[in-house]
């Protein structure tokens, strides 16, 4: 009966989805995948953490890297779409973290942690090349900003319908700040993300990093890592703001120490970007991305994602 349900889920998967199979041989992790439709009349870009850069040991790689695929089946290494040299205010040993991006107002804006104590906001007409300092300081910066926590990383923006941004960051306690309409200011104060009841039986089910939100049928989906090593688990609340109430797990422990999620919706269907352990020579360092079909029950709850040893 097992090996039926597994040749059953693979039939409906879609072509790309070789569920547990990395997206490039290149090493890259932490994705922010978006679907743009201005410049090449559409098709998909992954904004990557390039683990293939960095020493192995830490995460100290300085440049980002981008892939574009116009069907989510294969995946074009587009380089590197920007590195830390451009914000000219960060520390000469500053690393380039988990990113994210947005379109809005005819422009592309990239959001970058850098050094583990700033988020910046780069600017550009494109949306694989030309970024340039938006601000000419820090968007976030632990030092300035009031309840910025304690490392203010990971940041993930979310627009809603009245057109309102909002940006999530942060590790440990999770954060939540309006972003002004030009998208390169905040636009009130940063607060902490409530999060109602998570498992008191299990402290492994708490916040630890890689905030994200996104919104299906009028409710508000918060999902986050629970730390090092992490599951994904999730929260839904009325608003982007919450409270938001512990629904459960989207992706179980990986054999890796972090993980990094975010969700799209395209042509009807959701999907899970995620990082693992996938390729020879991988490991803590050195993650690769991967996607899975994200699928919901007829109450909104989240179907939790089974990667079984013989999809991976």
């Amino acid at each position: 009966m097992k090996y039926m349900v597994l040749a059953l889920i693979s039939a409906t998967l879609p072509a790309f989805a070789q569920v547990g199979h990395p997206i490039s041989q290149r090493f890259n992790a932490d994705p922010s995948p978006h679907y743009f439709t201005s410049q090449t009349g559409g098709q998909f870009y992954l904004y990557a953490t390039d683990d293939a850069s960095n020493s192995g040991k830490y995460w100290d790689s300085t440049s980002w890297r981008l892939y574009t695929s116009k069907d989510m089946k294969s995946w074009r290494d587009a380089g590197i779409p920007l590195d830390v040299t451009i914000f000219k205010w960060a520390r000469k040993d500053a690393k380039a973290w988990a990113p994210e991006a947005a379109y809005r107002n005819g422009k592309y804006y990239f959001y970058a942690p850098i050094g583990g104590d700033k988020i910046g906001v780069a600017i550009s007409d494109r949306p694989d090349s030309g970024f340039i300092d938006a601000r000419k300081d820090a968007l976030v910066d632990k030092a300035r900003d009031k309840n910025a926590g304690a490392e203010p990383i990971d940041p993930a923006v979310f627009v809603d319908k009245d057109g309102q941004a909002y940006m999530y960051f942060g590790t440990r306690t999770p954060k939540v700040v309006r972003l002004a309409a030009d998208m390169i200011n905040l636009a009130g104060e940063i607060l902490d993300v409530q999060i109602t009841g998570l498992p008191a039986s299990n402290a492994k089910k708490q916040y630890g990093e890689a905030p994200f939100l996104h919104e299906r049928n009028g409710i508000y989906y918060f999902s986050f890592s629970t730390g090092w090593p992490g599951q994904i688990i999730y929260a839904t609340g009325p608003s982007p703001l919450g409270p938001f109430a512990y629904r459960g797990v989207i992706l179980d422990y990986l054999r890796i120490s972090t993980n990094h999620q975010a969700i799209i919706e395209h042509d009807g269907k959701s999907y899970l970007f995620y990082h693992d352990n996938l390729l020879p020579g991988g490991g803590d360092h050195r993650r690769s991305i991967a996607i899975a079909p994200l699928e919901y029950e007829t109450d909104g709850s989240i179907r939790q994602i089974n990667l079984s040893a013989t999809s991976r």
